[in-house]
């Protein structure tokens, strides 16, 4: 297969706090080195793209020196952390914004959803902006007109097609957007996190699309998530991309495995040290551990066995009556989600009313999950208001097959993540 997107040393670099290249003196000085013929002088400096970092300079690099090749039919995927440079990799390949440094060449159109409602006007209507965006992409309005039917089909926006884009909700939004760009024939499809909003029906429809575009057509997709489970099912390679910089490029598998290895390493044991967080911060997370019934703090569980959940947390109380719901979700390895629990779901708010330093614990009998390890992530709402959310993992734990049955027989070793029971009965 032949070559369809070539990036070359490919940066980015922006200026902090600014909108724009930088002051009027900066372009005067990179106008006087231009016209003497010398390098610009600002390619020599610039801080790394680390968000966890104080910023030391003007300059950032969101990118550095990013080079790759993906081939007619391909499916790339780009995963990595939140601020890692995915998001600005995909605007340079679609022209959104162009590179400071080297080129990108590519054969065909390109058609992207990198943001809910890109390409849209609020004021038109979904029929109105399909046909709006097919003439961006090029196409006529013949051609646009030949798959009218089947993008609003699959959109399943058909009720509101003839209603402006403005009254629609961001799921809605989202599948327009994606039907649009799916089905206007571009040779290259990049597609950003934005699939995260849909719900799962239409995600599952989305990837099935992406699949039938890639292996029944030939077209190319370049894909980010932080679904692992999403990017393993669908793309060939993956590209790992950390502070600006691609630290990887291979199978997808090994990607993965390689993206998902060093978010391990980067659990921290006092998460109050972790600034990749949102929330108002009344109460947030110091620490999770996982203790037996008989205190004993343990990192290996018996599948079947009651464990207890601990959370630590720093409160800061202002009113001296803080209602505290606290979230936790289980994942497997791949960042597929196994399951959520809120304290509010069992009607369990906990009344916090004093500052300092507070443990809610959570007991779970009879753990559910079949063997292999699991990732713990967390969220804190008080009062109804989001108070802290970590963007890293709280903590991670391995489940051993155990007797989860009370009968000696350890069940099935299989795939299947959750374990389940039920009351049997013979009616002749």
């Amino acid at each position: 297969m032949s070559v369809i997107l070539k990036a070359e040393n490919i940066s980015k670099q922006y200026r902090l706090g600014n909108v724009g290249t930088g002051t009027l003196g900066d372009d005067l000085k990179r106008w006087w080195y231009s016209i003497r013929g010398k390098e610009d002088p600002f390619l020599k400096v610039g801080g790394v793209n680390d968000r966890s970092a104080k910023a030391t300079e003007d300059y950032i690099w969101a990118l550095r020196d990013i080079n790759f090749e993906v081939k007619q039919g391909e499916v790339l995927g780009i995963i990595g952390k939140n601020g890692a440079g995915k998001s600005t990799l995909l605007k340079l390949l679609s022209r959104v914004t162009s590179p400071t440094t080297g080129s990108i060449k590519t054969k065909g159109r390109i058609a992207s959803l990198l943001e809910i409602g890109t390409g849209f006007h609020p004021e038109l209507t979904g029929r109105e902006n399909i046909f709006m965006n097919g003439a961006v992409l090029g196409m006529t309005r013949a051609e646009i007109k030949a798959k009218l039917d089947e993008i609003i089909a699959f959109s399943g926006c058909e009720m509101y097609i003839d209603t402006p884009v403005k009254r629609y909700s961001s799921g809605m939004t989202v599948r327009l957007g994606f039907a649009v760009a799916a089905h206007l024939e571009p040779e290259i499809l990049v597609i950003d996190e934005v699939l995260a909003v849909g719900d799962a029906e239409f995600q599952k429809k989305a990837i099935g699309k992406m699949n039938s575009l890639s292996k029944g057509e030939g077209r190319t997709v370049l894909f980010v998530s932080h679904n692992m489970a999403s990017v393993k099912s669908l793309c060939d390679r993956g590209i790992v991309l950390e502070n600006g910089l691609s630290v990887y490029e291979g199978g997808v598998e090994k990607a993965i495995n390689f993206y998902l290895s060093n978010e391990k390493r980067i659990i921290p044991k006092d998460l109050s040290t972790v600034e990749n967080r949102s929330g108002t911060g009344l109460a947030k997370f110091k620490s999770f551990e996982i203790i037996h019934t008989n205190g004993q703090t343990i990192e290996n569980v018996l599948s079947g066995d009651t464990v207890i959940f601990v959370f630590t947390l720093d409160i800061i109380n202002p009113n001296k009556n803080l209602n505290v719901d606290l979230g936790f979700s289980i994942h497997s390895p791949d960042d597929e989600l196994i399951s959520v629990l809120y304290s509010s779901y069992q009607n369990e708010m906990m009344q916090v009313e004093e500052d300092g330093r507070c443990i809610i614990k959570c007991k779970i009998a009879d753990l559910p999950y079949n063997e292999g390890e699991y990732i713990v992530k967390g969220r804190i709402e008080c009062d109804k208001v989001e108070s802290d959310w970590p963007k890293v993992p709280l903590g991670k734990f391995n489940v051993v097959k155990g007797d989860f049955y009370k009968t000696g027989n350890l069940g099935f070793n299989g795939k299947s993540k959750l374990l389940i029971k039920g009351e049997w009965d013979l009616i002749n």
